[in-house]
């Protein structure tokens, strides 16, 4: 194990030439650099922020959707119980095709039609509610928001806001401000969160997808974290914290019905998404960890690894904002989104962010769209 230990933390991987994790001992009492054991603490806030969700959405979200009538409502065609059919849901498949479906039809001496039907009723059980949906998307939107302000209100007080050369100023020797601290380990302990929340909410398809995600979100600020790549990597943080709450804004007022301020958030977050991830990401973050880091630092092997995990989220940021871009077009020229008609104009910008919110939240599907994997992935990656 301790071998595996000193394997693991390298400092010929992790730190620059000439650096070793003595010389980041705490230069003064009262003044540190960032150690990988201040991550734990997140575990902790992490669990007292689920309970906080769970306080949230019973005594807060849920009234607020009362006051705009949305109820949870019941399903009013229920599968009838059959444990054949049952085993053949929740162990192979939900959606069982013509082969699957003629064994059951003679095993059961069901008509084919009815065996459709029945798994029709049990996957409609199996769907969130509107009054979930809105609780869930309530509780983010407070959430993005007031990580989003705390950024902003911190980091404008930052020099590196205003000049990311400061990003490398004297690195990796920069003491950890409380500011910082807080910013980053509240940030992780939602994203743990996030991952224990996906255990007791409704289990939906893109589980396993949006569980690599929530992982893989931990493991970047982690690592950058243990780095000592913090201000750069609050600059990313905040710059993807910038669309994500007006995502959920739209989205409440989708499930509220109030479509013209769906449409009108809807585009904004549009707007808000194109210029942070395909502008500022990448003319700021992207050429200070690239280019002055490299003048500054020099490249070592986690500046290696660093950089390529910035790249591919860019060449994510490049495949949704395609997507998103397609859809729009689709919606204002050819009249129709993923087969469904064309309509009138307060409506064509809402069907547009209904089926983008099928991919970002699994919540609203249109008639038999889908949202391709590729898409559904490179979403997940984004804005989960």
């Amino acid at each position: 194990m301790a071998a595996l230990s000193v394997w693991f933390w390298n400092e010929r991987f992790w730190l620059p030439h000439n650096v070793t994790w003595a010389d980041l001992a705490d230069p003064a009492p009262g003044v540190e650099y960032p150690k990988a054991g201040h991550l734990l603490s997140a575990l902790p806030l992490a669990v007292g922020i689920f309970a906080v969700r769970i306080l949230f959405e019973r005594f807060i979200a849920s009234p607020c959707a009362f006051l705009l009538h949305i109820h949870a409502a019941s399903v009013h065609w229920r599968a009838t119980p059959n444990p054949v059919l049952e085993k053949v849901f929740t162990s192979i498949t939900k959606c069982p095709d013509s082969r699957r479906l003629d064994g059951l039809s003679k095993q059961l001496d069901w008509d084919v039609r009815k065996i459709q039907r029945w798994f029709r009723h049990r996957r409609n059980q199996d769907k969130p509610s509107v009054l979930t949906k809105f609780c869930e998307s309530m509780w983010r939107l407070i959430f993005y928001l007031f990580m989003f302000t705390y950024g902003i209100c911190f980091l404008w007080k930052c020099p590196w806001m205003w000049d990311t050369h400061h990003c490398w100023y004297n690195y990796p020797y920069q003491v950890l401000t409380p500011g910082l601290y807080h910013y980053y380990v509240t940030e992780l302990g939602f994203y743990w969160s996030l991952m224990f929340s996906q255990f007791t909410d409704i289990k939906r398809k893109d589980f396993p997808i949006m569980f690599i995600h929530h992982l893989a979100t931990v493991s970047l600020i982690s690592f950058s974290y243990a780095n000592n790549m913090l201000r750069v990597g609050s600059l990313v943080m905040c710059v993807h914290d910038a669309s994500d709450f007006l995502l959920e804004a739209a989205k409440l007022t989708n499930y509220a019905k109030y479509q013209r301020l769906c449409d009108f958030l809807f585009v904004l977050f549009a707007v808000v998404f194109f210029i942070t991830r395909l502008v500022l990401y990448p003319l700021w973050i992207l050429n200070t960890t690239l280019f002055e880091s490299w003048e500054m630092i020099g490249p070592y092997p986690s500046w290696w690894l660093f950089n390529s995990l910035l790249l591919v989220l860019q060449v994510l940021h490049v495949i949704w904002s395609y997507l998103i871009a397609g859809i729009a077009y689709k919606a204002l020229v050819r009249g129709k989104v993923g087969g469904i008609s064309s309509q009138p104009l307060s409506g064509w910008m809402g069907s547009v962010a209904a089926q983008l919110f099928s991919g970002l939240s699994r919540d609203v599907r249109l008639g038999h769209s889908r949202t391709c994997p590729e898409a559904t992935l490179a979403l997940s990656w984004l804005c989960a």
